[in-house]
């Protein structure tokens, strides 16, 4: 049965959709959807329980000339339209999939009157004469009494509306208006001038770094620095702009010139620096190992002193907020156990009590923290959090009270910068996007899929790289990854266990059974074994707080535990007998392991002082001494086989796909000799003989070099300057 557009509003659920508004609606409350989902809702819902082909929709929503970006732009604006519905391609509650035809609506949808005087197009008509009365009935007095009770009863409906408060209304205006992404926006003290990142990631670009001046100037960039970078911060007298560069064995502050030039070195083992006074800085700085910490320290380099640090080892406290009377800071935590990669941001007193923790606490939403700020008078502190997978701005009293979120929808906002009138924010809005495509010989071709390829633990081949698993996350936000497989030749994919959460995994060498890693909210992380073939239910295997599981040598499960304020690496049989550490020394994380099982990537070292940065190392899992794979940071991979290392040495930016070296193995996965130190950044092939360079940082190795998997992300998104209810 058709829905008659006559009536303007459809009702679904909780949802209505006002046809000539252009407006959804939950439970009354307005979402923000781009047009491009909504006119794709209001071709379905319009046809409910009719099957509306593509091309249909290509003729309603797309026209010719766009024709070559039908598939990309219909795919897009389903899974945007099925996030803010909550709904879900492999189990709909309101959109159903016709495999390579079209879409269903599915769910009921009623017509919604709209009063004549409501009527947009139809001004409401006001006689020039009130209408004559008609006579009394015989019954008159009590249609009188009536009609007082109804004036009575309006009249009190308006007293207590005019009182309630009303709802909170927050604008957008648009900052940037770049095809590529930006992020990371920051203020100078006068509020005159915005800097920021054009890149996706809001945390280690290795995009530039841009100066605009508000409202209407032209975005300049300042620097040609191809490090990874992150947080911006302005010169109290606005000359100068600082920034985190990753390099050597840690993190260092460099400044540049607000009208460009080459950077300087400000500070080494600083991270995430601002300037509390013209005098002072606050800064994080890495006591031992990856333990980053919050200090201040006089500019003159005097008067250091420690203000806060994680209780956990491997924690790092990358980011710090001070307060308009600089007595307190808000501080952006990375997680050194659980599966959240951010913690809750702590509220932290700039007393120096950094070992007793004294008058820290966890303020902000229950999720993710990833930025903060302080309203001027110091009444507000404002954060961006991910809440069940989905980054927001969020706000709470600093007197105390619980938080509330001021922004929702489909996009979300990274970064975070509080304007000096204390009436809106900056932030970066926009969306991103993931799929997985196929390099071989024959050229390159998506594998794509609705959802977001996600999770800690990358794709992998199997089946002689006939068949790719990788991690899937489906609307709505928050939902879990789950584990899915396609076929390389045909693109058919399913869920391996459907409606099973995870987000770390690895497969046995033989093929039969997956090792995984889930955490339920509020629960501690636990490791699960269970047949590929689903012959039987999964079991929990080892203790509490297990996370990063792989398959070792002869049938050992190996995974990370946290004992204390350490992690450690250690090993099981699969009944969970026989538990043991593979190396005494604590670790900073598992990265991968080598398809033979000899070899363990992880990250070790790091003792006392801040020299003692972790290595990225091959740990033999037969006995020996760990090699060390890096000079800095890097993320090695194996070939499918075994046979060759794949070691980026130039990241992935916006302009670049970034460099990997390619590295012939021994037979019997033997490594050959690597410099000393490790590879360097920015290193060529010679530094290994027989090494071929390929230009592309983040990859998924199949057999060699000419057949590779990789996710391609794309990110949507511009400044927006945010009114504050």
């Amino acid at each position: 049965m058709a829905f008659s557009t006559e009536e303007e509003v459809a009702r679904f659920g909780l949802f209505e959709l006002d046809l000539k508004g252009g407006q959804l609606s939950r439970n009354g409350s307005p979402l923000r959807l781009a047009q491009q989902p909504l006119q794709l809702l209001a071709a379905l819902v319009e046809r409910p329980g009719e099957i509306v082909t593509r091309e249909e929709l290509r003729q309603r929503l797309w026209t010719s000339d766009v024709f070559v970006d039908f598939e990309h732009g219909l795919n897009k604006s389903m899974q945007k339209l099925r996030e803010a519905l909550g709904d879900s391609a492999s189990s709909p509650r309101y959109i159903e999939t016709i495999p390579r035809v079209g879409y269903r609506f599915i769910a009921p949808v009623r017509n919604v009157p709209i009063p004549p005087a409501l009527n947009r197009d139809s001004p409401v008509k006001r006689p020039d004469s009130p209408p004559p009365m008609p006579a009394p009935a015989k019954r008159g007095w009590r249609w009188m009494a009536a009609a007082v009770a109804v004036v009575v009863l309006g009249a009190a409906t308006a007293v207590y509306l005019w009182r309630r408060p009303g709802p909170r209304i927050v604008t957008y205006s648009q900052l940037t208006d770049f095809t590529n992404p930006v992020s990371t926006p920051a203020l100078s003290s006068d509020g005159h001038m915005l800097a920021f990142i054009r890149g996706g990631s809001y945390f280690m670009s290795a995009d530039e770094i841009y100066v605009k001046i508000l409202p209407n100037g032209e975005a300049k960039r300042v620097t040609g620095d191809a490090r990874i970078k992150y947080n911006l911060a302005f010169s109290p007298d606005g000359s100068q702009l600082a920034y985190t560069v990753l390099e050597g064995i840690g993190f260092s502050t460099y400044t540049v010139s607000v009208l460009g030039g080459d950077p300087h070195l400000l500070l080494s083992n600083a991270a995430g620096l601002s300037w509390l006074t013209p005098q002072q800085f606050l800064f994080s700085r890495i006591r031992s190992g990856l333990h980053m910490g919050v200090v201040t320290q006089a500019v003159n380099g005097g008067e250091a002193r420690e203000q806060y640090y994680p209780p956990h080892e491997r924690a790092m406290a990358h980011y710090s907020f001070a307060s308009p009377d600089r007595k307190w800071a808000l501080v952006v935590v990375m997680n050194g156990a659980g599966k959240e990669i951010w913690a809750r941001c702590q509220l932290v007193p700039l007393d120096g009590h950094a070992d007793s923790g004294v008058g820290a606490k966890a303020v902000g939403p229950e999720g993710e923290c990833t930025s903060a700020g302080w309203s001027p008078d110091g009444r507000w502190m404002y954060f961006i959090a991910a809440v069940e997978g989905a980054s927001h701005l969020w706000r709470q009293r600093f007197a105390g009270g619980n938080a509330e979120q001021i922004t929702s929808g489909p996009a979300e906002e990274q970064g975070l910068a509080v304007e000096q009138d204390g009436r809106s924010v900056i932030t970066s809005v926009g969306f991103q996007e993931s799929a997985i495509w196929i390099h071989d010989p024959n050229g390159e071709r998506s594998l794509s899929s609705e959802g977001e390829v996600a999770g800690m633990s990358r794709p992998s081949f199997r089946d002689g790289d006939k068949t790719l698993y990788y991690l899937l996350r489906h609307p709505p936000a928050g939902s879990g990854s789950e584990l899915w497989r396609v076929a390389v030749d045909s693109g058919k994919s399913e869920a391996v266990f459907p409606g099973i959460s995870m987000y770390a995994y690895d497969l046995s060498p033989d093929g039969k059974q997956v090792i995984y890693a889930a955490q339920a909210r509020g629960e501690p992380s636990r490791v699960w074994l269970a047949p590929l073939d689903r012959s039987s239910s999964a079991r929990a295997i080892g203790p509490p707080g297990a996370k990063e599981p792989y398959f070792g040598p002869a049938g050992k499960i190996l995974f990370q535990l946290t004992e204390g304020a350490q992690n450690y690496i250690e090993q099981m049989n699969q009944d969970g007998s026989d538990r043991a550490k593979v190396l005494p020394e604590p670790t900073q994380g598992i990265q991968s392991i080598s398809p033979g099982r000899k070899w363990l990537m992880a990250g070790i070292g790091g003792g006392d002082g801040p020299s003692a940065f972790p290595m990225i190392a091959a740990i033999p899992l037969d006995g020996g001494a760990p090699r060390r794979i890096c000079e800095n940071y890097c993320v090695p991979v194996w070939s499918s086989n075994g046979e060759y290392l794949f070691v980026p040495v130039e990241p992935r930016s916006e302009k670049d796909l970034g460099r990997s070296l390619v590295i012939p193995v021994g037979a019997g996965e033997a490594l050959p000799p690597l410099p000393p130190g490790g590879i360097a950044p920015l290193a060529d092939a010679s530094v290994v003989p027989g090494s071929r360079s390929l230009d592309r940082a983040d990859l998924v190795p199949g057999a060699d070099a000419d057949h590779f998997a990789y996710v391609k992300m794309s990110a949507h998104r511009n400044l927006y300057r945010i009114s504050l209810p």
